[in-house]
């Protein structure tokens, strides 16, 4: 039977400073992105990401705004892994340095695209940034991912 993975991404922005908060991920998809994490049984996608912010940078979030699904579909074994990526300039707390996946840290947007990305993270920007794609759709299996990249 095909599994289906949940996950929740967010970019937090200070307005203040124009910049956004970033972690240089250890776990997982190694490398620098959003702060993000899977979403548990019997909670909602909204609720994932304010979990996960707040575990993974120690920041309390609110009025998050959906900014597109990262979609990659297993052409072999029928699985899916969808992203749901969300924005939000509401923020309180105190700012933790490092957590078990991570050091979390402030970098303006034009820095990002210099940094150690997490592998196609760097795709993904415009989701955030321009606001001008809602899904971005991927087949890979284990001989790896199909280069050709679908955006709606």
């Amino acid at each position: 039977m095909a599994k289906v993975s949940l996950t929740c991404m967010c970019m937090i922005q200070d307005l203040k400073t124009n910049k956004v908060l970033v972690q240089d991920r250890v776990l997982d998809w190694k490398g620098i992105s959003f702060p993000a994490g899977g979403v548990e049984e019997g909670e909602s996608l909204v609720e994932a990401a304010i979990r996960e912010m707040k575990e993974e940078t120690g920041l309390t979030v609110s009025n998050l705004r959906p900014c597109g699904i990262v979609h990659w579909y297993n052409d072999k074994t029928g699985d899916r892994h969808l992203v749901f990526n969300y924005k939000t300039s509401d923020f309180f707390g105190e700012l933790l340095p490092e957590t078990e996946e991570g050091k979390v840290f402030w970098v303006t947007p034009e820095e990002l695209p210099v940094l150690n990305l997490s592998d196609r993270f760097i795709d993904r920007l415009p989701m955030f940034f321009e606001e001008k794609n809602t899904e971005r759709f991927q087949v890979w299996n284990e001989s790896g991912y199909n280069p050709d990249i679908k955006w709606f």
